[in-house]
């Protein structure tokens, strides 16, 4: 392109092949807020007099909420009319979402309960982490139009009987909360702290009804919200009259509506009257729930201008307040890693040091007796150990499960995985693990040709189906358990489908990829000579003592992670967001060092006393760390929810026994390759006779 020309009072001067830029004229400036510059960068390739390659790269201020680069106008296009930029009298479609309750962990439909429907009920996309969560998102009887305030709209009028009552009743009781959507973010009511001035902490969903009494009498009654006085904050655009949605919060009320003559369509109510202006209070006689009860259904909507703007709404619902905690977690980790640290490097000194000078003179008897202890086993360090093949397949499954924590992790740190996406962590998890096959047969395959092995389609299947298997059993009868209370949270028979999909069809075929790979790779060669003979571990003292040392060496990793282990459990039982994934990250890392060394350590003790069964017992030194964290959440049910049904008692524990045992291949599978590289260096730095 040569020369210049004018368009839209610009001068567009000529660039040059693979030139980029940033702002006026080729990129938006102030777009979506002030401040908001975007970049612009195009190819070598030529067509005509315009590049075949044009890029447009939006300000890192939207972070995830926008694409990395856009390559043509109609994905800038679309981009825009997905933010969501509404103008005066544009509608909103409000979604309801499932009814939540922390007393019983059994989400429902919306639709479950009489609530006011629309003419047609329409079910929203969802994926898959969305259905396993129990997320049932349908569209609502509920109209807005964009900063046009309403008051007193009359959803529906209804009658109780008793079959309606008593539904309305038992999630009243089970102090159910119902959540709604609005461009995306969730329906919050905002409280107030007491403890602390001028902070508002935000509940999601507001609850279906409350418990109480009349003045004067003792008997309880249930009490439904039937009115909801809606806000929707918008941050407005200083370039154009149009605004987008940066907050959906309520305030519920029960109130008992009244009005003048027999009921019809254009009945206005005297309770809630827009042309005298009378609004809900607090004050107002409530609306009870029982058989016959006529229930009218109303809500009111004012728009509220904000200053927060759009790509920066999420931080509202996401306020930390308690983030000195989370410090002092990672401090308390790194305590134990620096004394782990210290002892590791003890040993490796003492050892190594002591083993390239020869014993020189300045040892002692003592200490040359006590390094004898573990070179004395070196004939027998490397014998197989018992059940080789189910270590194998344990050790193929943990590389697994860490390979997609590693990489969920990652893609969390870069923003992928916000709450904002909803469901996109749990189905990010399912893809790695199935993706992540291809680790778990080639680890398996590798340490099971070491093992002398030759039957390496046996060793795959064992590693594709011994651990998916028991936890899609367990998943199985608690779906069904969940299936029998009628629940939202039921696993439908095609997202069932579609597990077993990525069990058989996608996982499977990558294990036994692994495994060929793996299986054709040269055999591990021990550093040093196996003994035809296995020479006999002698008597042990108590502290080594296989069953005690495993016990004591799960402590220290479950000692660093039990803090943020809190907040994940919280997040997860209680319905709130999890969204520090830094913080996690880090207690990540510091678990993986922890794990590692605590293994190190008991393994240098277990071959001093010249036991040189070290297979098994390093990964589950390590491993052992499961259990606490078991009995950790058995601790937290009984003293954080108020769980009280037999069947949510049975998810809650059927549900962390899975965790659990996940933790326990993931921790344990560290310690072992922690110890096998251990024994192997310290093993190849000395000569052996």
């Amino acid at each position: 392109m040569e020369g210049a020309i004018i368009e839209y009072g610009h001068n567009l001067q000529a660039v040059k092949p693979k030139e980029c830029g940033e702002g006026l004229p080729y990129a938006p400036i102030n777009f979506p807020d002030v401040g908001d510059n975007w970049s612009w960068k195009v190819g070598s390739r030529v067509q005509g007099d315009n590049f075949k390659d044009r890029y447009l790269y939006p300000p890192s201020s939207l972070g995830s909420l926008a694409p990395s680069s856009f390559k043509s106008k109609s994905a800038v296009e679309r981009f825009i009319k997905d933010k969501q930029k509404k103008n005066i009298g544009d509608l909103l479609n409000v979604k309801v979402n499932k009814l939540t309750s922390t007393k019983t962990q059994l989400p429902y439909s919306y639709y479950s309960l009489p609530y006011c429907h629309p003419d047609q009920i329409v079910d929203s996309t969802e994926n898959l982490g969305e259905v396993l969560r129990g997320d049932r998102i349908e569209n609502s009887p509920f109209v807005f139009k964009m900063r046009e305030p309403q008051m007193c709209n009359v959803v529906c009028r209804l009658t109780l009987d008793k079959k309606t009552a008593k539904a309305f009743k038992a999630k009243i009781d089970d102090e159910y909360r119902v959540n709604m959507i609005l461009d995306n973010l969730p329906l919050v009511v905002p409280i107030r702290r007491s403890d602390q001035e001028n902070t508002v902490v935000y509940q999601q969903g507001f609850h279906v009804g409350l418990r109480g009494q009349y003045a004067g009498t003792k008997d309880e009654k249930h009490f439904i919200h039937n009115h909801l006085a809606f806000t929707v904050k918008y941050h407005k655009d200083e370039q154009f009259d149009a605004a987008r949605i940066v907050g959906f919060e309520v305030k519920p009320f029960s109130v008992k509506h009244e009005y003048e003559g027999q009921w019809n369509e254009k009945t206005r109510l005297t309770s809630c009257d827009p042309h005298a202006k009378r609004t809900v209070t607090s004050n107002e006689n409530p609306q009870e729930v029982d058989d016959n009860k006529e229930i009218i259904f109303t809500y009111d909507v004012e728009f509220q201008e904000s200053d927060i703007k759009w790509a920066s709404r999420w931080d509202t619902y996401l306020l930390m307040a308690d983030d000195q905690i989370h410090w002092f977690s990672i401090v308390n980790s790194l305590m134990i890693v620096l004394f782990l640290s210290g002892m590791v490097a003890m040993i490796m000194l003492r050892t190594l040091y002591r083993d390239i000078s020869k014993y020189n003179q300045l040892e002692t008897q003592e200490e040359a007796q006590e390094e004898t202890g573990w070179k004395l086993v070196h004939g027998d360090v490397f014998r197989p150990p018992t059940n080789s093949d189910l270590l194998c397949v344990y050790v193929g499954t943990g590389v697994q499960f860490f390979g997609m924590t590693l990489v969920t992790m990652i893609f969390a740190l870069l923003g992928f995985l916000s709450p904002s996406n909803r469901g996109g962590l749990m189905t990010v998890m399912l893809l790695l693990w199935a993706f992540m096959g291809i680790f778990a047969g080639y680890s398996s395959a590798r340490l099971y040709k070491m093992f002398k092995g030759t039957e390496w389609k046996t060793i795959t299947l064992k590693t594709a189906f011994i651990f998916p298997a028991g936890i899609f059993s367990l998943f199985f009868v608690l779906n069904a358990l969940i299936w029998g209370e009628k629940s939202s949270g039921a696993v439908p028979f095609g997202t069932m489908f579609a597990l077993v999909f990525l069990w058989f069809g996608i996982s499977v075929p990558l294990v036994f990829l692994g495994s060929y790979i793996g299986f054709k790779k040269p055999t591990i060669e021990d550093p040093v000579k196996t003994n035809k003979i296995p020479r006999q571990v002698p008597e042990q003292a108590w502290y080594m003592n296989p069953a005690f040392s495993i016990l004591i060496g799960g402590i220290l990793p479950f000692g660093a992670v039990f803090i943020e282990l809190f907040f994940i459990l919280t997040s997860i039982w209680l319905q709130q967001f999890y969204y520090i994934f830094g913080f996690l990250f880090i207690v990540f890392v510091i678990l993986i060092i922890t794990c590692a060394e605590i293994t190190i350590v008991l393994c240098y003790f277990q071959l001093c006393s010249e036991d040189y069964l070290w297979w098994w017992r390093s990964y589950l030194t390590s491993g052992s760390s499961a259990l606490y964290l078991f009995l950790y959440a058995a601790f937290y049910f009984y003293t954080k929810l108020e769980i009280t049904k037999p069947v949510s008692g049975m998810l809650y524990f059927g549900y962390m026994l899975i965790a659990s045992y996940a933790f326990f291949v993931l921790t344990g599978t560290i310690g072992f390759y922690a110890c096998f590289l251990f024994t192997r260096l310290i093993y190849s730095s000395v000569k052996i006779d």
